[in-house]
């Protein structure tokens, strides 16, 4: 079994999870501020992800972007992972590519705890996508504790691209957020990944 094949259900049975939505988690959340750079790259890049209309155009053109820009805003004080195999627990399944990752270390030579946010791609559903990142935000909290990291909540976000999905799992509980927040508000996006890393 990889991340790929949990679905909600399958993810709250096997790891004895609580998936709960709770509104307004991140309402409160102020937008911050976005490069002219990343404002320039959104407005060419968008229209041409859309008609694309491939995961892999939305991931690289509208998804990416944003994370380097996430990544500056730190002054990459954070890591950015693309890609990248996350095997943590090959007996429960807990094994497969994550689209992204977010660590507070700064290292990219290695995923290090703390990891703080789990971003999975989707192409249009992002339904088909929860049970997936909440798979990939349970080996996060896995790592995390394996390093002796006292960071107990990992937030997660399944996107298109345009639209916007956040959760967090705390202990047992997966708290999703049942609004989702789109492209043209990208500050009020840009605010909650900065409020997941602070």
């Amino acid at each position: 079994m990889s991340y790929s094949q949990f679905t909600l259900e399958t993810v709250e049975q096997a790891f004895g999870l609580s998936i709960i939505e709770k509104l307004g988690i991140f309402a409160t959340v102020p937008e911050v501020s976005i490069s002219d750079f990343l404002k320039q790259c959104l407005e060419y890049n968008t229209p041409l992800a859309l008609e694309i209309a491939t995961e892999k155009a939305r991931s690289e053109m509208i998804i990416t972007p944003i994370l380097i820009e996430l990544k500056q805003q730190f002054q990459s004080k954070i890591s950015l992972f693309s890609g990248r195999e996350f095997n943590v627990d090959s007996q429960q399944g807990l094994m497969g590519y994550c689209d992204f990752i977010i660590s507070k270390s700064p290292s990219q030579l290695l995923i290090k705890s703390p990891v703080a946010v789990i971003v999975e791609a989707k192409n249009d559903n992002i339904q088909s996508g929860l049970g997936q990142c909440i798979a990939e935000m349970v080996a996060a909290q896995i790592l995390n504790r394996r390093q002796d990291n006292n960071n107990e909540t990992v937030y997660g976000c399944v996107t298109t691209g345009t639209n916007w999905k956040f959760m967090r799992l705390i202990d047992t509980v997966v708290e999703i957020e049942p609004n989702e927040y789109f492209l043209n508000n990208v500050g009020k996006i840009m605010g909650i990944l900065r409020s997941f890393v602070e």
